[in-house]
């Protein structure tokens, strides 16, 4: 942990003095980056916490510890509360992805509302290894496979909002390590050993079955390739210009490699807070810049649609 303080980004980029959001559930990776925030000299952190609803009196006792915690560093604190298996089920998505889409919604209305656009999360190397698993599984271009960044920008509605994430270079074993150093009291997730959601699985029955298969350990390499992809998305990101973005012309994205139209797309989807943009999605409203194409409409999620009319594709 203590390799933080020279290598990361964070406190260069981010210096101490400033005020910043700070995402905590109370399990032990979000205590622990509150804590170390904390200890390289971060006075100013608002604290955010959603309860998800999904485990009753404990998901109401995680509420809180955080609010006790926050007190404690004398941060001050955001509550909210959603419940996450009526959101699945109305948008007919797993409990794990509404999950994400409500902390990310509470994080912008907080940010929009007290005009603090950057957050700490406490994502770290085994989150990294774990996600750029499931994205490969699932298909996911280079986009998906960079996984996550320790610096990045990510729209939600009208706020862009900058997420950090400190311990992306950290091993949970540091963490647990560092925890115990220090005496920190956190709240256990007794969901994090149920196997149902996908991340779990990934977790505790595939990469260690891999590693008994190829007979060494693989986490390490598999974060070295996502590292590497997220610099390369980085780099492809910046060759987009900016007018495909501002003003979706037909010419415009026809002129574009196809990889760069693929990666256009995405952006710009995302930019119009489309849900689920993947491969099919982006394929086809790509479809829409073909000229011989008869298709002038296509559906996408959630009942929205994109549309080719005078040149232009645009969302309705």
């Amino acid at each position: 942990m203590q390799s933080l303080r020279t290598e990361s980004r964070v406190t260069r980029d981010f210096p101490p003095g400033g005020r910043y959001l700070i995402g905590v559930s109370g399990g032990r990776d979000s205590v622990a980056l509150l804590f170390w925030l904390t200890n390289v000299g971060y006075r100013h952190l608002i604290v955010c916490h959603l309860n998800h609803q999904l485990r009753g009196r404990s998901s109401d006792a995680d509420e809180q510890f955080v609010k006790k915690l926050a007190a404690k560093y004398q941060a001050q604190v955001e509550i909210g509360s959603t419940d996450i298996r009526v959101m699945a089920k109305r948008k007919k998505t797993s409990i794990e992805t509404a999950a994400r889409e409500a902390r990310y919604a509470f994080f912008a209305e907080i940010a929009r509302r007290r005009n603090c656009r950057t957050i700490f999360v406490a994502h770290h190397a085994d989150d990294l290894v774990e996600t750029f698993l499931i994205n490969l599984f699932r298909g996911a271009g280079g986009a998906g496979l960079a996984a996550m960044r320790e610096i990045s920008t990510r729209r939600i509605k009208d706020v862009d909002l900058t997420i950090v994430r400190p311990f992306l270079s950290v091993w949970r074993k540091e963490i647990d390590d560092y925890i115990g150093e220090h005496g920190l009291r956190f709240r256990e997730d007794a969901t994090n050993k149920n196997l149902t959601p996908l991340r779990n699985r990934i977790r505790h029955r595939v990469i260690p079955y891999l590693e008994k298969m190829l007979g060494r350990k693989i986490c390490q390499n598999i974060w070295r390739t996502a590292m590497i992809a997220a610099d390369e998305e980085k780099w492809i990101e910046s060759e987009l210009p900016d007018s495909i973005l501002t003003d979706l012309s037909v010419v415009k994205l026809q002129s574009l490699p196809i990889a760069l139209q693929r990666r256009a797309l995405l952006k710009w989807l995302r930019a119009q807070n489309v849900s689920n943009v993947g491969f099919d999605a982006i394929e086809r409203v790509r479809s829409l810049a073909n000229r011989d194409s008869r298709i002038a409409k296509v559906n996408l999620s959630e009942n929205r649609h994109a549309r080719r009319r005078a040149g232009k594709i645009f969302l309705e």
